[in-house]
């Protein structure tokens, strides 16, 4: 391993550019929507206007007759040429399909595909479509679908539950007997997402002389190609998915399963390229890419002196009509279950149930930030059930520095942390007392101000352990990375990976670790980005696990390589390996560095120079080099006990909220970040993970929400009724950095891919309630706080109106 200290490193933790961000900005990134291939066919859909129906007919005549509309499919015809989509549950009987066949389930759902020579003709051939329905009772409360009676969304499984897990980690029932507080808090986390700026794209072209289908596709999904051949029934050496077109925003939402299985099938059928871009309101009511959608049922033990002696939380998590992927993110609380404090005993009970909404995928951070906000909300009642300070209350309950690696509750061994040390760093970059001064003073001027605080962790490097954890029969144990590292007779250096780009500066991360590695300048070192067939195993970057993992497999590449680099200095030196010393590409033996092979030397011999490569080694300078993930291998133990992350980064979120108690809506008057997620490899851009990710907090504190009518039709289904935080709304945001590298990673890095977004709901949920409170008024335990909430509360007996 490399020296943790920042000020061994060349490169990596220092400024450097990021050399994606030119191309971006000067418009020139290549995306699904810029690639048309000759004869490109187009897609319209058919969609339900009924939450939940049986399909009774489909008359596609009108439609075909279109000058223009070259296929019409429906589900039933789709269902006989392809496989139901993966569920991660064990659910017989719950077919997951791109488009409806018997009932329909949410409104929005697809029920027919139309295929025309343009986008506008495909569309005008669905207005032709005739679909008869005869509707059904519909069920849109998770906890109403959860109750015996409710209406079914699936008939034949006699429940909407779908999943229900009870976990007990320790005497929980004895900590809250003897407890002299027990905290009770209800919060609720609404239906947001990261509504990205592009829109899921697809285009799928099948060459029938090849037997091959090529994809390219803005996604951000594990096991995309797989799936896309399972699903058509076709052999996986048959898909070739391209991840070098860009993903113009995602974190989580991106999977386009069924976008990518209808589309490859349509190809198929016609023999032509078929191309389908999401518009925003089929991307928004029908694309199964909406976000959390929990309740928690928190209860805290906490003594006189304010120390957590015991945690119960029950989840009810609303997953949609088709559970997919979804209710595996209830699995990832339990890797973080305490959050940054001493917890010895907790009860765990989580519940997914299906309902008719458009299904639901990991959103930034795979349901962490959910499960923070509730854990904050509780400490935050508990400071006020003991009457303690909120900072005092988690200083008291931190766990401490000295006390890591450390094992919590439920089996997971948190790497390291300096939590009190990031909590000074924010105190004093806010500089509390002036922000105090500060607060009363909006205050006297009849203003409600709040200070709110959260102290949250963002686990890192997901493994696959998750899927066992909620369905046993899942037995998978690794979630591989891998790099391909080449250096030609030139000694220039090209680093090649498997993933999309979805605007976390792979192609910078890369390059500084190859260079870092190697010895070499970064800004040397070319990135290339394979497809699914020329390209290594990867999972694509999901849960924070780029830096962790593909800097695993990029640290075992360099090793690997380097290691033949010293056997060929060693034969042309005649010298013993041990003896030599690798010095950023030149090799020379220790004692006489004048005895040295230059890097350039050592290529040109790999590829030119057979008489002088050692007896037995093959020539060329190429390494593929896959990593599993760290500290992964192991599956959920009988005592439910598991090690779900390697890596655990943490943040630490003071923001001040002005409340107008007229109008009641909510100014972010100052906010402050600090932030640890070990060895830094950019500084830019881990501070524009902290920006953005903060940014969206914002959006499902106070603007984001999928609302649904009675009826279960979707009322945001536009930027007019979905409400996102602009440059108006976020305000100037201040961040300092601390460093406690992980021990169980190449250079002591840790994930910041969901960095801010950990904590800034629960922050800003917290300065909202502290305005609140302080003025006499209820807290309110539902995000986003919306003004009419916050009117209401002001409006309850004790409220300062």
């Amino acid at each position: 391993m490399t020296d943790h200290a920042s000020g061994a490193f060349k490169w990596v933790s220092k400024p450097g550019r990021i050399r994606e961000d030119r191309r971006f900005v000067q418009g020139r990134g290549r995306y699904v929507a810029d690639i048309t291939p000759p004869g490109t066919l187009h897609v319209g859909l058919v969609t339900s206007p009924y939450a939940h129906a049986r399909i009774t007919a489909i008359d596609t005549a009108r439609a075909l007759e279109l000058d223009g509309v070259v296929a019409v499919v429906t589900g039933a015809e789709l269902a006989k040429a392809t496989d139901p989509l993966r569920q991660y549950l064990d659910l017989p009987g719950v077919e997951w399909r791109p488009l409806a066949t018997e009932f329909v389930r949410y409104a929005g759902e697809w029920v027919a595909a139309v295929v025309a020579t343009s986008r506008a003709v495909a569309e005008d051939g669905a207005d032709l479509v005739a679909v008869d329905y005869e509707e059904s009772a519909a069920v849109l409360d998770p906890e109403q679908a959860a109750r015996p009676g409710s209406p079914l969304v699936h008939h034949d499984q006699g429940t909407n539950v779908m999943a229900h897990r009870e976990f007990v980690w320790g005497d929980v029932d004895a900590a809250f007997a003897a407890a002299e507080h027990t905290v009770r808090t209800r919060v609720r986390w609404n239906r947001n997402s990261t509504v990205p700026l592009e829109t899921f794209g697809v285009i799928a072209q099948w060459d029938a002389d090849r037997d091959l289908l090529d994809v390219w596709a803005s996604i951000q999904m594990p096991q995309f190609p797989e799936q896309l051949a399972h699903a058509l029934r076709i052999p996986t050496n048959q898909v070739r998915v391209h991840f070098d077109v860009d993903v113009g925003g995602s974190y989580g939402v991106k999977r386009g399963i069924k976008h990518g299985v209808l589309t490859a099938h349509l190809s198929r059928l016609l023999n032509a390229p078929v191309k389908f871009i999401e518009d925003r309101a089929e991307n928004m009511h029908g694309g199964d890419f909406h976000g959390p959608d929990r309740i928690f049922d928190v209860e805290l033990a906490v003594t006189g002196e304010g120390e957590f002696t015991g945690l119960r939380m029950t989840v009810v998590d609303d997953e949609g009509a088709y559970p997919g992927r979804s209710p595996l993110q209830l699995a990832k609380p339990i890797g973080a279950i305490v959050g940054p404090y001493r917890i010895p005993c907790v009860a765990y009970t989580a519940t997914a149930v299906t309902t008719n909404k458009t299904g639901q995928v990991a959103v930034r951070g795979f349901g962490q930030s959910p499960t923070n906000y509730a854990i904050e909300s509780a400490v935050d009642e508990a400071a006020r059930a003991v009457g303690l300070d909120r900072l005092e209350i988690r200083r008291r309950n931190f766990i401490q520095p000295d006390q890591f690696p450390y094992r919590i509750p439920s089996g997971t061994e948190y790497d390291s942390g300096d939590y009190p040390a990031v909590l000074d760093k924010a105190v004093a970059l806010a500089d509390l007392p002036d922000l105090l001064r500060h607060r009363d003073e909006l205050r006297a001027k009849g203003l409600l101000a709040g200070l709110g605080v959260a102290t949250c962790l963002e686990p890192g490097g997901g493994n696959a352990v998750f899927e066992n954890i909620m369905n046993r029969k899942n037995d998978k144990s690794t979630f591989p990375e891998a790099c391909r590292l080449r250096v030609d007779g030139d000694g220039e250096v090209t680093a090649v990976i498997a993933i999309s780009s979805a605007g976390q500066s792979h192609d910078t991360l890369v390059a500084t670790l190859v260079g870092e590695e190697l010895g070499r300048d970064p800004a040397t070192v070319a990135v290339l980005r394979a497809d699914s067939l020329t390209g290594m195993p990867s999972q694509s970057p999901v849960g924070s696990r780029m830096t962790i993992v593909l800097g695993e497999a990029i640290h075992g590449a360099a090793t690997e390589l380097k290691a033949k680099l010293l056997r060929i200095a060693a034969h042309n030196l005649q010298a013993a390996e041990d003896e030599l010393v690798y010095d950023s590409g030149d090799i020379m033996v220790a004692s006489a560095p004048e005895r040295r092979m230059t890097w350039a030397d050592l290529a040109a011999v790999a590829h030119r120079k057979q008489h002088l490569m050692p007896p037995g080694v093959q020539p060329g300078l190429e390494i593929v080099h896959v990593a599993h993930t760290p500290r992964s291998g192991e599956l959920t133990r009988p005592d439910d006990t598991v090690q779900l992350y390697p890596c655990y980064s943490f943040e630490v979120h003071l923001v001040l909220a002005v409340v107008d108690p007229g109008t009641g809506t909510v100014d972010l008057d100052r906010y402050h970040i600090a932030h640890d997620c070990g060895t830094v490899v950019n500084p830019d851009v881990v501070r524009g993970m902290v920006y953005g990710g903060t940014a969206h907090g914002i959006g499902v504190a106070l603007y984001e929400q999928f609302a649904y009518s009675p009826e279960g039709q979707p009322l945001t289904q536009s930027f007019m009724d979905y409400l996102l935080p602009s440059t108006h709304e976020v305000p100037v945001i201040a961040d300092v950095e601390h460093c406690t590298p992980s021990p169980y990673t190449t250079l002591g890095q840790k994930g910041a891919g969901e960095a801010g977004y950990m904590g800034a709901p629960a922050a800003v949920a917290s300065a909202v309630n502290d305005a609140l409170t302080a003025a006499g008024a209820p807290a309110v335990h539902s995000l986003p706080i919306k003004p009419s909430d916050v009117w209401t509360a002001l409006k309850q007996p004790g409220g300062s109106r």
